[in-house]
């Protein structure tokens, strides 16, 4: 059986900007990728890695902003991403805290009002 994940889409009203944003905190590039009807920048996948990949995404019929899904980005250690959150333009809403035995999150929201989830288990 496999994981029921296996694509995200984080909507963005300004690509240049969350690109920035992104590369920034995870400190990888994201790649454009050819859509119909849309803007898109792809975050890095290895074919046999875990987890899995998604976008960033600009289209008119979707808004970005918080209240809705939380994409959670694993990290080695979440308060190093959260450092990086201010200094590109983001803010961290909530810093690193412990979830018990399943390590620790830390939340944030990017440059275009989503909400994203950093997790670690150290």
């Amino acid at each position: 059986m496999n994981n029921p994940v296996g694509w995200f889409e984080i909507y963005v009203d300004n690509v240049a900007r969350a690109k920035a944003f992104y590369e920034a905190v995870f400190e990888l590039t994201l790649t454009p990728m050819e859509m119909p009807g849309c803007e898109m920048q792809t975050f890095p996948m290895a074919e046999d890695g875990k987890g899995i990949s998604g976008a960033i995404i600009k289209m008119d019929d979707n808004a970005p902003g918080a209240g809705g899904t939380v994409v959670y980005f694993s990290c080695a250690d979440c308060a190093v991403e959260a450092e990086r959150v201010g200094a590109a333009g983001g803010k961290v809403v909530v810093e690193k805290t412990s979830i018990g035995p399943n390590g620790f999150i830390a939340m944030a929201i990017d440059t275009e009002g989503n909400s994203i989830g950093l997790h670690s288990m150290a």
